[in-house]
């Protein structure tokens, strides 16, 4: 029994570093007033369906798996609870940050036409904010590996609200900024893709900057003490040398996504 629980713990560390979405701190979790049991592990692990553009500037949504991973309480031998699962309203606090971005192929859009093939890409950071009571503001920032050497971030904020018991919405703006080998990586065009392109894309150079700005909305209901469910929406907008891309210009400079999922609270104790 020992032995599963610790598959599960690892488990879900795994599951936090490679597929949970931008921010740890930005993504879904169950609403605040949720009861959160005094064990040494207490996780919500869940699965949902994101639609997003299968690639930045792609003009058609890819609905796509979405895991959901939230971490109340966490601990490690000789640290102790390294998260304690209290509910902390005002202060400073920090968070890793994780994104993954899949292959992009010339055959996925006639706009992608003659380019090369991005392989995915891993990003690793942290992140750091302050929440008031009903406010909170945060940026975070993360290194490209595989697909892309660059660095890539986000500042955003939010209005928090519970309408009522055990709902919990928020609310927010949110800026994406990038190196230039990232937005080379992504929204440049060489003069031999332009070539091979046939006249559909032109040769471009995408420097550095604010690549992004938008919005994001979040709804999250606590059906039980351990099942809560969750619903997303979101808009950006390119901005910047992002904007003016041959491959955007070819697709959509607005961005939209929606998403639902469910998780479930699993909450034990592993070390005496």
């Amino acid at each position: 029994m020992r032995n599963f629980k610790l598959l599960t713990v690892l488990a879900s560390v795994a599951t936090l570093a490679l597929a949970a979405p931008a921010g740890a701190q930005d993504g879904l979790a169950p609403p605040d007033d949720l009861p959160v049991p005094q064990k040494q592990y207490v996780i919500d692990l869940g699965v949902g369906a994101l639609a997003k553009p299968k690639y930045e500037g792609a003009d058609k949504l890819l609905v796509m798996p979405m895991p959901i991973v939230s971490v109340g309480r966490f601990y490690l031998p000789g640290f102790g609870q390294v998260a304690d699962g209290e509910t902390k309203t005002r202060g400073v606090f920090f968070f890793p940050s994780f994104n993954f971005v899949g292959e992009r192929n010339a055959s996925d859009s006639a706009s992608l036409t003659g380019t090369r093939t991005v392989d995915w890409a891993l990003e690793l950071g942290l992140g750091a904010g302050f929440r008031y009571d009903w406010f909170r503001a945060f940026v975070e920032l993360r290194q490209g590996i595989n697909g892309h050497n660059g660095q890539v971030g986000q500042v955003g904020a939010d209005v928090i609200f519970n309408p009522m018991e055990r709902l919990q919405l928020s609310i927010g703006p949110r800026a994406d900024f990038a190196s230039g080998d990232y937005m080379d990586t992504y929204f440049g065009v060489t003069a031999a893709e332009a070539a091979a392109s046939g006249g559909v894309l032109t040769a471009y150079n995408a420097g550095g900057g604010f690549k992004s700005v938008g919005i994001l909305g979040r709804a999250s209901y606590a059906v039980t003490d351990t099942t809560a469910l969750h619903l997303q929406a979101g808009w950006d907008r390119f901005v910047g040398d992002a904007k003016n891309s041959p491959i955007v210009r070819g697709g959509n400079q607005d961005q939209f996504s929606i998403g639902a999922g469910v998780t479930y609270r699993f909450a034990f104790d592993l070390f005496d």
